[in-house]
């Protein structure tokens, strides 16, 4: 089972001190972030894709390249990738440069985004946003495994004999996982395709997660790709941590409060009751986490989310820590008691390589 962090490069007021980090500050220590989550021993870093104020994440290939220059086996990945407003040829070119150069290190996440006015600005309308997905797919399905491509869709312009370039490493297009936190439509379309399946839980109870992970299942099972428990499913959480609960709850207090997605909403105690938030003790983190697989089955891939809101880097450091010295390998041990050996590990580009 794969275990790592994700972000979206959010900037926001640090509530301690009121500061509010530059955009430059922000990558560099995102960067920072990556590579200290290597040396912990985790195994994934995921970036997301935002076109507007307050993120600066709005090239995420460039930031993972960056990363890819400075790490050695760390998985790098997306925590989306927009399909809908991104062009095809873009994303496949792009990705698979990225995986020549991280040395096949690389996986992403497709999803829709959730901010409706990025539609617009690249010339689409956020109505069409399951149909961009789904049309839009499957062309960059081809492209990645098609030498030439003949192609007509309703979103973008025909390509004839067209060849993206670079090919994907060794033959190999990259692994994806659809994200969806709200839309059937994207579980099918992952079971339809036999791909991963990523429900970003962090803001979602746990009979809402579960319904969307069953009917991916049960989709895949129908496409026939295999056991339904034998689907690729990645989670998301967050957490914050320190030794005694109460100093977690009391540190990390103010920074929900006064987050803009938090903030005004439900207290600390009911969201960390109703969601995946994980705000105490490593010990409860691990109780918290393994949860997990009793509510959606045993699974390939769990993200955590450790920055952003404001929290300053050195706490961000703090929590890839603690992950990495007393979580991840409780973990590990704990998931793989009982985990039957026909459920498979998250793919990546070595075992898909073999496998072809």
């Amino acid at each position: 089972m794969q275990f790592g962090i994700f972000g979206v490069g959010d900037i926001a007021t640090d509530p301690a001190t009121g500061r509010v980090p530059t955009e430059h500050e922000r990558l560099t220590a995102t960067v920072e972030t990556a590579v200290h989550a290597e040396e912990a021993g985790l195994d994934v870093f995921a970036s997301g894709e935002h076109h507007n104020p307050p993120f600066v994440t709005s090239s995420p290939t460039t930031l993972l390249a960056f990363v890819a220059a400075r790490t050695s086996r760390l998985i790098l990945s997306t925590s989306t990738t927009l399909i809908t407003t991104n062009d095809p040829v873009k994303i496949a070119e792009d990705y698979a440069m990225l995986q020549h150069l991280a040395d096949g290190r690389v996986d992403l996440m497709l999803g829709r985004g959730n901010t409706g006015p990025v539609y617009p600005w690249f010339g689409k309308d956020i109505r069409d946003g399951i149909a961009l997905a789904v049309e839009n797919y499957a062309l960059l399905r081809r492209l990645w495994r098609e030498e030439v491509v003949d192609w007509q869709g309703k979103f973008r312009t025909p390509l004839q004999s067209f060849t993206a370039t670079p090919r994907p490493l060794d033959d190999v297009p990259p692994f994806v996982w659809h994200g969806s936190i709200r839309s059937p439509e994207i579980a099918e379309q992952a079971a339809y395709y036999g791909d991963g399946f990523f429900h970003n839980n962090i803001f979602w109870p746990t009979e809402h997660t579960r319904r969307m992970i069953d009917l991916y299942r049960t989709r895949f099972e129908h496409h026939g790709h295999g056991p339904a428990d034998q689907a690729i499913v990645g989670l998301g959480g967050q957490v914050f941590m320190r030794k005694r609960s109460q100093d977690a709850v009391a540190e990390f207090r103010p920074y929900f409060d006064r987050s803009p997605v938090y903030g005004n909403g439900p207290s600390l105690e009911e969201t960390m009751r109703q969601t995946p938030l994980s705000v105490g003790s490593p010990q409860q983190v691990i109780e918290r986490t393994l949860r997990f697989r009793e509510d959606f089955g045993d699974y390939q891939r769990q993200l955590f989310n450790v920055d952003g809101m404001g929290l300053p880097k050195k706490a961000a450091l703090e929590q890839i820590d603690i992950l990495g010295e007393e979580v991840v390998p409780v973990l590990r041990k704990e998931f793989a008691i009982g985990r039957p050996a026909h459920v498979p590990d998250a793919p990546t580009h070595e075992s898909l390589a073999a496998r072809k």
